[in-house]
């Protein structure tokens, strides 16, 4: 009898690859930008990430098996390619590996492979075969994947670092939905939970106003740029929350949308609390 749920390990799909020959390649946030962003919109920085090396040379083996962490489930990774290492120059910290990507290794999974996997310790370069008994399919997907999709109007609720993949991506789905309505939201600060209420509206639609918010971190408004100044563009990027609060119509008038914005200022205290007391 066949039972309901039989996980399928990674090693069913691997063909003639041998483990031994492989490095892992266990891509993390590197406080700057998510590998997973990295890996849907710009394969050459993708490579480029497969051929630094740290301190010690630890891509020894022929082969480099990538993986790229999920921005929200710390045990999901997208399989990034098999890479060849071709060469490599004794120059740590820096892009000293030449490595070529091998299509005929399992690629037509790259991008669409989601794998399960949760390594010990903080390491991100390991020997294949210590872990593949551990490493499961979760799911391949249709097409490859393009970035975060766009969760609905009434799920806005991201952190600057995801509105920056968005914004500065292009992700056509996040973009059909938001640059044609006007609207009204707010910016949580989930350190100190104080809140900034603004609007879109005039030209402007919601598409148009994220991109300011990625581009300034603070969108115009005085009490925001008081914070990026005070705690940096890092924390901006971690620790703000853009949700949306109300979604409007293109033609709904400006005045319309100014009065929902001093509710929303009134109901959430932001002119007593937030940004918007200056």
């Amino acid at each position: 009898m066949i039972s309901d749920y039989q996980p399928i390990p990674l090693s069913a799909l691997i063909g003639d690859l041998d483990p031994t020959a492989c490095k892992l390649h266990c891509a993390k946030y590197n406080g700057h930008v998510h590998p997973v962003d990295v890996l849907a919109a710009d394969w050459k920085e993708w490579v480029g990430w497969n051929r630094y090396r740290p301190q010690r040379d630890e891509f020894n083996r022929q082969f480099i098996f990538s993986l790229a962490h999920d921005r929200h489930d710390p045990g999901r990774w997208l399989f990034g390619g098999v890479f060849e290492v071709t060469g490599s120059r004794d120059v740590p910290k820096a892009r000293s590996y030449s490595i070529r990507y091998r299509d005929d290794l399992m690629g037509p999974f790259t991008r669409r492979l989601w794998i399960g996997f949760s390594p010990s310790g903080r390491q991100v370069r390991l020997n294949m075969e210590t872990v593949l008994d551990q490493m499961e399919v979760i799911m391949v997907q249709e097409k490859p994947y393009s970035g975060e999709p766009f969760p609905g109007l009434d799920r806005i609720n991201h952190t600057f670092d995801v509105l920056a993949a968005a914004v500065t991506q292009n992700w056509q789905d996040w973009r059909g939905a938001l640059q044609n309505l006007k609207g009204v939201y707010v910016i949580h600060d989930q350190k100190t939970g104080k809140s900034y209420v603004g609007s879109a509206y005039g030209t402007d639609g919601i598409w148009s106003r994220l991109g300011q918010y990625v581009h300034s971190l603070d969108g115009g408004n005085k009490g925001l740029r008081e914070l990026v100044g005070k705690k940096g563009p890092d924390y901006m990027k971690q620790n703000l929350r853009f949700a949306l609060l109300e979604a409007m119509l293109p033609k709904t008038a400006d005045e319309d949308i100014l009065d929902r914005e001093s509710y929303w200022k009134d109901v959430l205290l932001s002119r007593q609390f937030g940004p918007n007391n200056t």
